[in-house]
């Protein structure tokens, strides 16, 4: 069975084959009952439940914990709901983490701390990186980050530091979504 590796957790992948949308919304309703676990409510939470869910496309969450705008999104599988399953994984290891004591909701805060306009600045910086829009192979978003870097760092001839800060703001907002 293949393992998925996100934000330092591993699990086992899943292959849905059927009742992809009634298998999808159990995923967000465990999503919603997790969050609970560190104090908020269903209002607090935003999940966009893809109306067809076999769909290849991503799948997110955002919720609002002590003033500040949290959010995951993952798109590493075939499946939204696939996908879906995987963000509800990681936010079951991160909430049972905060309950353990082994992370504050601090460090919590911190991990999934995004803009609301997250997954704009996600496609401009594949664009500014020259990578495909769907690209989630971090090394090779790290080859053309280094090499863009090189070339325009401000030490070198013909650098440029406006656009070498926006090269590395690309690639930590990828590297942020990717690791």
């Amino acid at each position: 069975m293949a393992l998925i590796k996100v934000k330092g957790y591993e699990f086992n992948a899943v292959t849905i084959r059927d009742s992809f949308n009634r298998r999808a919304q159990r995923f967000m309703n465990n999503i919603i009952k997790t969050l609970r676990g560190v104090g908020l409510t269903e209002d607090d939470i935003e999940i966009d439940l893809e109306p067809v869910a076999i769909k290849n496309v991503p799948a997110s969450a955002s919720w609002y914990l002590e003033g500040s705008h949290l959010h995951y999104s993952y798109r590493g599988c075939s499946k939204y709901v696939e996908n879906l399953y995987v963000v509800s994984k990681l936010i079951e290891f991160e909430v049972q983490a905060i309950l353990d004591g082994t992370k504050t909701i601090d460090q919590f805060i911190m991990d999934f701390m995004e803009e609301h306009d997250v997954a704009d600045e996600r496609k401009a910086a594949r664009e500014l990186l020259g990578v495909d829009p769907n690209c989630l192979d971090l090394s090779l978003i790290s080859k053309k980050y280094k090499v863009f870097a090189k070339n325009l760092h401000p030490d070198m001839p013909g650098g440029d530091t406006e656009k070498f800060k926006a090269v590395n703001r690309a690639h930590k907002i990828l590297k942020r979504e990717l690791e």
